[in-house]
């Protein structure tokens, strides 16, 4: 039988939060805590309470109180109800200690990870928050974030299912292992449950599309020695297209085009020009664009989506000539993914003796989702960005036709489908010893398997289509000795009956095939954990819980064949593949130790062990805290750990891939004598703004990061209806492994020759230097032309990383006898530095303020929740902090400009009715005031607005929630 311990004195609020989180839990509970009404959801325990206890995020030692040495925030499934939140990945996203930006819907179009949701605690980057379910390590999303790493997703774990989530913003790698560097999501989901419960809730946005409909059956059923818990869910919501929202329907939307700021140094001349539709540009034989040329009888009545325009020079004004515009090309793409997710989770337990429990548990998650990554540009051959010798036309030329929704048959065409099924297994053995250690035996296996599926031309099928036979070559035959053309280039006739002509379904089906990705992700893990008290010390029990654990992981992304760097059958498109396994094997202890009467110290080692191809051996990390009680309502407290990070399996084991992006030559720029800051380079034309073909693999070599966290604080119940806590955090780590992108190396390359960035500020390496030698060496030139022909990307262990700041909490509740019982909290974050080397030789340097920095200062939400007899309700706040405004250059022509956007402030709200014991009624608004983003009249990029911002807007929901035997 476990022993009982008397909890210290605590208010009235302490009492009701340890009852909200503890008395589920307990063993034996008769109901469910949604057998109470969601009306009544926020009753307070009063006095003390004698409690089992529980395991809380940050240790796996038990204990009675829930405040401990670090600082642990909860969200529980009703109040993620309240606050208007439908799945786990948007109540995470919430969270003030969430600070850091994540790739999303918005920009799927050419991502990697476009139907994952991710979370990035502190800004330190997805892969350094550990994901956990109910304790356990999550298995890995199969494919990597953004192409390099890998990490979890929140986007598989049913809603349904959650009891509550628990959020240790701090490192943890003494508890947990690798990757619980920036903290711990604990995602903990329901047990012991008793009855059933029907919740169905749809809701729709106010300005049109995003449909949603969502049905949870939770249920469950006890015996005399048995539990049974089950949940099911049933999540369907639409796509939302960027052309759906009028603020993001064209690129006539932009703010800012070239020459808004005349006066700014980068913002460049000429005023809006829309995106290509239909062009042909004339190139000299350095590679240059001489101009715009529409052959005689020829128009722009391709299709509707199209606008004769002139064009000019952004950087000179020059007139370059005719060309079909086309406004919404790049609202094209969709913004929400939509999605049809049918999830389950079984929960249950049998007692074997009376100190002997057996339990299993099974989610498992189908997904079918879909999204629009954009119509497809076709722009030279066969090659993208290739340009050839037209002898109709009699001159080097690079055309460029843009596909148009019709042509897909309709904007479904454009689809990508993803199909995803994840499984998770787990049986167990828990019981006691000696009636005074618990001890639990747990053996685990996840799978997560992914199809994705998209339309994509070919370049032998848009060859056929747009040019047809290769003629020649120049320097060659009939094409020898043309004045002006270098000699080498293909020699093609463009078609321009096609290239200006209506272009059908069926003639898209002829030039185009389905890319077809497969990916699987597999966790086999054992742990076994014993916890208990070894003795009495004068001032309390010394406990302790040891655990050992091992696992193995693996991992496989298949991109079909054709997408390959040395094949490149697929037009514009190149793909990533890789796939290894490691072996992880790890044993650590905890104490909690009592002092004295009102000073415990915690105490944390773990030892993990890797056998995999990398370098990374071992790594043992170690932790130790402080809580020190001067009276029963004050905590003061504090933290310090050491963490560490294995390479992520993807940085290791990926296989050469490439990739085709828009970079800017910063190089080529300058040599003409084009400013490289703002937009007046990347405007330029396409010699200076063009599409290069990067290339990245897996290195073995790489070493685990390491670093250090140290959180003090406190938490001061005031009052019986008052409480205040507030954390320091500082969070550093060494060795930091990033990828280079092709921005940063073609900015690297021009600061390596001129000393400077491209922004004018001070670059820190000498030309010659090692850095500068290896930046040179991932960059190809053409000898000719001094065009970009390759760009050698790639993970590399970086020198330093770094971020401290504040979280702080009040909460307060007050109860009328005529207007109802109110509770209120208040959380915030403030990011007070970030801090970074990328190199050894490199000075620290703040990156907080940088305008390359969109991560958010600053965080606050705010929940005010309101019950009255059968009526209940709630009002929540979402703050985001100042971000830095797009086109720095703007401020300094323009004094009176600030540098900084204003705070993004989004409410929600919920109203609930119980009708019946049984049957409660709730309305939802999401975003009352229908706020998409702030204003920032510098952001020339679309959608004009950083993609952390609202696209949907207001969503009004209705809910109904049935309960029964």
């Amino acid at each position: 039988m476990k022993k009982r311990y008397y909890a210290p004195k605590r208010s009235r609020l302490s009492a009701a939060l340890i009852s909200t989180l503890v008395l589920p839990l307990v063993a034996g509970q008769v109901l469910a805590q949604e057998t109470e009404t969601p009306a009544q959801a926020t009753a307070a325990a009063e006095g003390t309470t004698n409690l089992d206890k529980v395991t809380v995020t940050g240790s796996r030692i038990k204990r009675a109180q829930i405040e401990g040495p670090s600082p642990v925030t909860v969200i529980t499934a009703e109040q993620m109800r309240q606050e208007g939140f439908v799945t786990v990945a948007e109540a995470i996203d919430s969270i003030n200690q969430n600070t850091g930006s994540v790739q999303n819907d918005f920009n799927a179009a050419g991502g990697f990870t476009p139907n994952a949701s991710p979370v990035n605690l502190r800004g330190l980057g997805p892969g350094r928050t550990l994901l956990l379910i109910n304790g356990r390590r999550a298995n890995d999303y199969p494919f990597p974030y953004n192409g390099r790493s890998n990490f979890q997703n929140l986007g598989n774990i049913p809603a349904a299912a959650v009891e509550r989530i628990e959020i240790l913003s701090g490192g943890a790698s003494a508890v947990y292992g690798s990757d619980a560097v920036a903290g711990v999501v604990n995602v903990v989901l329901r047990t012991g449950f008793e009855g059933n419960v029907l919740r169905v809730k749809g809701q729709t946005s106010t300005d049109g599309g995003r449909d949603m409909g969502d049905i949870q059956w939770v249920g469950g059923r006890t015996g005399d020695n048995w539990s049974v818990t089950y949940a099911f869910e049933s999540y369907n919501v639409e796509p939302l297209f960027g052309w759906q929202r009028d603020f993001m329907d064209s690129a006539e939307d932009n703010p800012a085009p070239p020459g808004t700021f005349p006066l700014a140094n980068g913002n460049g001349r000429g005023g809006y020009q829309p995106p290509i539709g239909i062009q042909i540009r004339r190139i000299s034989s350095t590679g240059a664009t001489q101009g715009y040329v529409m052959p005689a009888g020829r128009d722009c009545s391709g299709s509707p989506f199209y606008d004769p325009h002139f064009y000019t020079s952004s950087s000179t004004g020059a007139n370059l000539g005719p060309g079909c515009g086309y406004d919404r090309y790049p609202a094209e793409q969709t913004v929400a993914n939509g999605s049809n997710d049918l999830s389950g989770y079984v929960y249950g337990t049998l007692n074997l003796t009376d100190t002997l429990e057996g339990w299993a548990s099974v989610m498992a998650f189908n997904s079918r989702s879909r999204l629009g990554g954009g119509v497809e540009q076709w722009f030279g051959g066969p090659q993208s960005n290739a340009t050839f010798y037209d002898p109709d036309l009699r001159m080097r030329v690079l055309p460029i036709r843009a596909l148009t929704p019709e042509t897909y048959g309709g904007e479904e065409g454009t689809f990508q489908k993803f199909e995803e099924n994840s499984l998770d297994l787990a049986v167990g053995l828990r019981g006691t010893m000696a009636d005074r250690f618990d001890w639990e035996l747990t053996l685990s296996g996840a799978s997560y398997e992914i199809v994705r599926d998209r339309p994509r031309m070919t370049v032998e099928g848009a060859t056929a289509f747009f040019l047809g036979n290769r003629l020649g070559t120049t320097g060659q035959g009939a094409y020898t000795g043309l004045a002006g053309v270098p000699n080498g280039l293909p020699v093609y006739r463009l078609n321009l009956d096609r290239f200006y002509g209506p272009i059908s379904a069926a003639d898209y089906r002829s030039m185009s095939t389905m890319v077809h990705y497969e990916a699987e992700s597999r966790n086999g893990a054992g742990n076994f954990v014993l916890s208990g008290d070894l003795w009495e010390l004068p001032a309390g029990p010394l406990s302790f819980a040891g655990v050992v654990e091992a696992q193995r992981q693996s991992y496989r992304v298949d991109s079909d064949r054709r997408l390959l760097p040395d094949v490149r059958e697929i037009y514009n498109l190149t793909g990533t593949g890789g796939g290894g396994d490691r072996n992880r094997y790890a044993a650590g202890v905890e104490f909690k130790i009592p002092l004295f009467s009102m000073l415990t110290a915690s105490l944390a080692g773990r030892y993990d062990k890797y056998d995999d191809i990398t370098e990374v051996d071992a790594a043992p990390t170690w932790g130790a805290g402080l809580e020190f009680r001067p009276i029963d309502s004050l905590l003061l407290r504090a933290n310090y750990a050491t963490s560490f990070k294995a390479p992520d399996m993807h940085y290791v084991f990926s296989e050469p891939s490439g990739s085709f992006g828009t970079v800017t030559d910063y190089y080529r720029c300058y040599q003409a004598g084009i400013s490289t800051s703002g937009n007046v380079c990347s405007t330029s034309g396409a010699t200076y703004s063009y599409q290069v073909f990067t290339t990245s693999e897996g290195q073995p070599t790489l070493k685990e990061e390491t670093g250090d966290s140290w959180t003090a604080g406190f938490v001061w119940d005031a009052t019986d209806d008052l409480s205040f806590s507030a954390d320091y955090y500082q969070i550093e780590l060494n060795d930091v492994v990033a990828v280079l992108s092709g921005t940063d190396i073609l900015a690297a390359e021009l600061g390596c020759i001129t000393g400077s960035y491209p922004n004018g500020s001070t670059f820190p390496h000498a030309a010659g230097s090692g850095y500068c030698n290896s930046i040179t060496s991932r960059i190809d030139r053409n000898p000719e032309t001094g065009a970009l022909t390759e760009i050698r990307s790639g993970p590399i262990n970086q020198s330093f990383l770094g971020t401290k700041g504040i979280d702080g909490t009040v909460r307060y509740q007050f109860d009328t006898d005529r207007f109802g019982d109110f509770n209120t909290s208040l959380q915030w974050t403030h990011v007070l530095e970030q801090t970074q080397k990328l190199s050894v030789d490199q000075p620290l340097q703040s990156y907080r303020d940088l305008n390359s920095n969109l991560d958010n200062r600053s965080r606050v939400r705010l929940t005010v929740n309101w019950k009255l007899d059968d009526w209940a309700a709630t009002v929540f706040m979402n703050r985001l902090g100042s971000t830095p405004i797009w086109d720095p250059t703007v401020p300094v022509a323009y004094p009176e400009f600030d540098t900084r956007i204003g705070p993004y402030i989004t409410w929600n709200a919920s109203v609930a009715k119980d009708i019946t014991e049984n049957l409660t009624f709730r309305v939802s608004v999401v975003n009352i005031f229908d706020n998409h983003h702030p204003t920032d009249i510098t952001n020339y990029t679309y959608p004009y607005f950083w993609r952390a911002f609202d696209p949907i807007g207001r969503q009004v929901g209705f809910e109904a929630t049935y309960q029964f035997n």
